[in-house]
């Protein structure tokens, strides 16, 4: 059998399981077909799994007869991607339909999210680890003092001082208050970092404190519209003149000055195209090449369809003398 998640997947709306099921098939198709129906999904359904499982056949027969009921509406090979960014990976699904299906039903459920979700993976059951006990601890007693130990262990007393006759406890002021927490400080926001740090990178641009809480506003309009701190120094230190009299006076103009758009938010762009689902692609039973449900009538692609059809059955005149000559080859190997 197949790692959970990997293998066959059940079809929606199939008949109850009857003896009559697969009675119009030939009697390989039908021996293949009532043993993959009894298989749980997650099961393997590739051809060698299914040729160890089954002595009867090798895995030639076992193709052709996949192929056989792929051609009946019984199943239909797809491909599945899983994982995302660099580690997606495409895994096998075979799904399985105890009622034969047409082409333009299996076209319309492979299509459908609820196939992309029947294909992706089972959830596997996360185990505990070993050091996390498989019972709860049982309960404490209600009532401690019903229970007791063997011996009780005597708790030594801690002595106290012996107060002098004289020393009196102060009473408690009554008016006195415990005192309430007091909140840490918040720290200087950005805007006014990015400011005070104009004079390390330009020290004509050196700002006092008071002129840094003065330009503060502005700054933090700058950073709320989305560009960054050093986007900011990066424009207010652009082009200066080579002698500033007043850089508080000069920033403030070039703050209202530059003031950047508003950019919009991200994914609003009406030209963003709309993410794309993932959508499963069929394979071929007989050769597995991917391709399109629509492009793969019968599950099959055309080479291997042309195939098919061109097959013919030999009379059975013709597959008793195949038989009678086979079976006089083993007698003869037979030992004496």
């Amino acid at each position: 059998m197949a790692n959970p998640g990997y293998g066959k997947r059940s079809a929606p709306g199939q008949r109850p399981r009857t003896p009559q099921d697969f009675a119009l098939l030939p009697v390989r198709e039908r021996y293949v077909a009532g043993f993959v129906d009894h298989l749980p999904d997650g099961a393997a359904m590739s051809v060698k799994q299914l040729a160890k499982q089954l002595p009867l056949y090798g895995q030639q027969a076992i193709s052709t007869a996949l192929t056989a009921l792929s051609v009946a509406g019984h199943l239909r090979r797809v491909r599945c991607p899983v994982g995302a960014g660099d580690e997606t990976r495409w895994v096998s699904r075979t799904f399985w339909s105890r009622t034969a299906r047409d082409n333009e039903w299996w076209n319309t459920y492979l299509a459908t999210e609820t196939a992309t979700k029947a294909a992706a993976p089972a959830p596997e059951a996360t185990t505990p680890p070993p050091w996390v006990p498989d019972e709860e601890p049982p309960p404490a007693p209600e009532d401690p003092g019903l229970v007791q130990g063997p011996e009780a262990t005597a708790v030594p007393q801690q002595r106290t001082p012996v107060q002098a006759p004289d020393a009196v406890p102060a009473p408690p002021a009554p008016d006195a208050a415990p005192a309430a927490p007091q909140a840490p400080e918040a720290g200087p926001s950005p805007a006014y970092l990015a400011l005070a740090r104009l004079g390390r990178t330009d020290h004509r641009l050196a700002l006092s404190a008071d002129d840094c809480a003065a330009l503060e506003a502005q700054a933090a309009e700058w950073l709320a519209r989305g560009v960054s701190a050093a986007y900011l120094t990066s424009a207010l230190t652009a082009g200066l003149p080579a002698k500033v009299d007043s850089p508080v006076g000069l920033l403030r103009r070039r703050l209202t000055d530059k003031m950047p758009p508003r950019l919009p938010a991200e994914n609003t762009s009406p030209d963003a195209p709309a993410p794309t689902a993932r959508r499963i692609l069929m394979e071929c039973t007989d050769c597995g090449r991917p391709g399109q449900p629509e492009a793969l009538p019968d599950g099959l692609c055309r080479p291997c369809r042309t195939t098919h059809t061109n097959e013919t059955q030999p009379p059975p005149a013709e597959v008793a003398d195949i038989k009678a000559h086979m079976a006089n080859l083993r007698d003869l190997l037979k030992p004496v």
